[in-house]
């Protein structure tokens, strides 16, 4: 029996689309055939995005501003919902960091990461949730970190975020699943992205890929299929689970 993941005819909702994890699972989505809404903090849309609309002129490619920290944004997601009220799958990708040591931590940048890496997903769970109970089917996929099971120096506001968010997935995934809705966690080790760039610096890069056993950073698209995986109606009985994609990172 062949096994190919396929969207065809569903409608998929990914946020922090734009650069990334988000922007390799937009861009795989629709090599799946899904149709796409997905967000950024950008006021106009990614340029790729019409090269992307052209390669598929049968899917709808949407792209929306949303900045999970700002109060707006529940209005917004709100309008979403109405203009596409048949999205059954939903990844919570959009995610912040800002690292620092306990005793220099800015209430302010604590209320955003939490705002953005744990409110956020709670939110859009329950709002999008709703739908997709009324056709009995659902796949919820939140983009979780290692540093929600386990941590380094200067993640305190991250990893109480990211663990959160674990948690929450397993909660809402009890809630859920009565109603076939499926929830689960991925949880990426160091990935090649601009936020790591900016996070460790490549000596920093450098020193990470000696501690992880395959030797390298990850990239995106080692990332993307086991997300598309849980995402699609392959997968039939997986729920609550967290899934950790680091290279061996955690265990050695």
């Amino acid at each position: 029996m062949g096994l190919t993941i396929s969207f065809e005819k569903q409608w998929a909702f990914v946020t922090g689309g734009t650069r990334g994890i988000g922007k390799t699972l937009v861009e795989e989505l629709a090599a799946c055939e899904a149709n796409i809404i997905f967000t950024g903090t950008g006021e106009t849309s990614p340029a790729w995005l019409t090269k992307l609309q052209n390669q598929y002129p049968g899917q709808k490619i949407d792209y929306r501003q949303l900045d999970l920290a700002k109060e707006t944004w529940i209005k917004a997601l709100e309008e979403i919902i109405a203009q596409y009220p048949g999205i059954s799958v939903c990844i919570n990708n959009a995610g912040i960091n800002i690292v620092s040591d306990i005793r220099e931590v800015k209430p302010a940048d604590l209320r955003r990461i939490l705002e953005v890496n744990l409110t956020a997903p709670a939110i859009i769970t329950s709002l999008l949730a709703k739908g997709m109970a009324e056709k009995k089917y659902g796949r919820i996929v939140n983009i979780a970190s290692i540093f929600g099971v386990g941590s380094r120096a200067g993640r305190s506001s991250y990893s109480a975020a990211k663990s959160g968010l674990i948690g929450q997935t397993r909660a809402v995934a009890l809630d859920l699943a009565k109603d076939n809705i499926l929830v689960n966690a991925v949880c990426p080790g160091f990935v090649a992205t601009d936020l790591t760039r900016r996070v460790l610096g490549e000596k920093g890069m450098a020193e990470v890929c000696g501690q992880i056993p395959l030797g390298r950073l990850a990239e995106t698209n080692d990332i993307a299929p086991a997300v598309l995986f849980l995402a699609s109606a392959l997968n039939t009985y997986i729920t609550g689970q967290t899934l950790i994609i680091d290279g061996g990172y955690l265990v050695a």
